[in-house]
């Protein structure tokens, strides 16, 4: 009887799990959706997070999607913008990637973008503004990973129903299963009872003022808000929809680990935290703006921003790369 209870007990954890999905979670946290044609595995993770360091993934091979997502900086780079390869000013700032597996869309004003494989074609392929500069050169980008005979073994073990076949799709599947990976509950919020007064007033304030767009596990609602005055050169959520009204619209940032990840908002027009709450909608005394600091403080997960598995690898196929 026990080993069937403990068999019903297992049965019922599978199948209340997304198919797909690898990788530890805290307790109270469900398993994002994985795409069905996407599932993750060991072999397609390492594989992603190869391609993620990569600069061949560039036109020039001086830029990977590493060179502006940073782990140190929470995935983000530091700067306003990021310049494409050739030279093209950044529009918007480089978000970060803490718990993108749960985004409901992606980018900073599309929400037909639902998926990190779409999203994954935006730097590489896109072309306002040129990034990575790939656009017209997929078979170039095909080419060179397929020369390098570790690549192909890795895209072997990564996608054996194709037979490892190498091409643009294996490319943003691959990368899309390390993003997952990209998972921060380890802050100091995270830890019940682990916040000092400051900060327990300045959650207070937050929930009070800030919770009602910046909300849930990775405090963002997932929608599209006018923060700052619409400005001619970027439309944001506007762009996409064509209505007026939407104008200055883009989507509400996650706040995990957002003191490493300044300067704020899609512009990246304010320098400090304090600053881009001031910014916000209402004044506030200096007081509750520095318990806002103090709270905003206990979110950043040191072990996600020194994990050696989001790191640059440095072996490939047994060989240090």
């Amino acid at each position: 009887m026990r080993r069937l209870l403990i068999l019903m007990a297992a049965i019922a954890v599978a199948a209340a799990a997304p198919a797909g999905w690898i990788g530890r979670l805290p307790g109270s946290v469900p398993a994002p959706a994985v795409p069905v044609d996407n599932p993750m595995t060991a072999a397609k993770i390492e594989l992603g997070r190869r391609l993620f360091y990569d600069a061949d993934l560039s036109v020039d091979g001086t830029m990977s999607c590493a060179s502006c997502h940073e782990q140190r900086h929470g995935f983000t780079d530091g700067n306003a913008g990021h310049p494409g390869v050739h030279g093209d000013p950044a529009r918007r700032n480089v978000p970060g990637l803490a718990n993108v597996a749960w985004l409901p869309s992606y980018t900073w004003g599309n929400p037909r973008i639902r998926s990190l494989e779409a999203q994954a074609m935006v730097p590489i392929f896109g072309t306002n503004p040129v990034e990575m500069g790939m656009r017209g050169m997929e078979t170039e980008l095909v080419r060179r990973l397929a020369a390098d005979d570790c690549y192909r073994r890795m895209f072997a073990a990564a996608f054996p129903a194709s037979g490892g076949r190498i091409d643009i799709r294996a490319v943003t599947r691959a990368l899309a299963a390390f993003e997952r990976t990209l998972v921060s509950f380890g802050a100091r919020y995270d830890q019940e009872g682990s916040l000092d007064p400051q900060a327990r007033r300045g959650a207070a304030l937050f929930r009070a003022a800030c919770a009602s767009c910046h909300s849930g596990r990775d405090f963002t609602d997932g929608r599209f808000h006018r923060i700052l005055p619409p400005a001619a050169s970027d439309r944001g959520l506007g762009e996409i929809t064509g209505r007026k009204d939407d104008d200055g619209k883009f989507r509400t940032p996650g706040l995990r680990n957002v003191a490493v990840t300044q300067p704020y908002f899609h512009d990246g027009s304010a320098k400090t935290i304090a600053d881009a709450i001031a910014r916000h909608p209402g004044r506030r005394p200096p007081a509750d703006i520095a318990a806002l600091t103090a709270f905003l403080a206990t979110l950043t997960d040191e072990k996600f921003l020194t994990d050696p598995r989001f790191g640059l690898p440095d072996r490939a196929c047994g060989k240090a790369l």
